[in-house]
């Protein structure tokens, strides 16, 4: 998509000749539609948002939506793959900043389970709808395979940095530190003050070293 701008001849105040910008590039396009998708998924819910609202706050037509996305679904997808990226990126430096396991993993905890309530009832309609619809559920249970393979990643380089005994092994702590912290927050949902900030750091100290003090 070409955007033609008329610039006026100061002197002249007249018409200069037509000034054609570039084209955007296929990624630009891309970044703009996700982040425009994001705002129309937080307003309306997914559900309630079109491809139409997505491409008139991106700025572009909705061709320019098709052209990346063959769906509304795989959009969904790509912004939910989005935000698995930067929440890997918080567990990593979430674990850089202490050598204690408990500590460490609470924190892990924190960084995956932020009360985010636009985010996390977004995440509840797509579950809903992915264990309802056999074609979605496989698209939506790889992308939560691969959150959890990352997160296990990072997680069993600590542990081989700081060994520990736990009795754990990396991808069984990540599944109990998702459903914990999924669980929390969406309890949190509701009713914030149910669930004290402290109290994922005070389950996960019990679970992995039980003679804490």
């Amino acid at each position: 998509m070409l955007t033609v701008v008329t610039r006026t001849s100061p002197a002249a105040g007249t018409p200069a000749t037509p000034e054609r910008l570039p084209r955007p590039t296929k990624e630009h396009v891309r970044a703009r539609v996700l982040r425009a998708a994001g705002a129309v998924f937080a307003e309306r819910g997914f559900a309630g948002a079109s491809l139409d609202q997505v491409a008139a706050t991106a700025g572009f037509t909705k061709g320019a939506v098709y052209s990346n996305f063959g769906s509304k679904d795989e959009l969904f997808l790509a912004l939910m793959a989005e935000e698995v990226a930067r929440r890997v990126d918080l567990v990593e430096a979430a674990l850089a900043r202490t050598s204690d396991l408990p500590g460490a993993l609470a924190a892990v905890g924190q960084e995956l389970s932020r009360r985010d309530g636009s985010w996390q009832l977004l995440f509840l309609e797509f579950w809903q709808r992915a264990v309802r619809d056999p074609d979605v559920r496989r698209a939506f249970v790889a992308s939560r395979r691969d959150l959890r393979a990352r997160v296990a990643d990072v997680v069993a380089r600590f542990l081989a940095d700081h060994p520990v005994r736990t009795g754990w092994d990396a991808e069984s702590l990540t599944v109990v530190l998702l459903a914990l912290s999924n669980g929390l927050a969406v309890e949190a949902l509701p009713d914030p003050e149910a669930v004290p900030d402290d109290l994922l750091t005070r389950v996960l100290a019990e679970l992995v070293d039980p003679q804490r003090p």
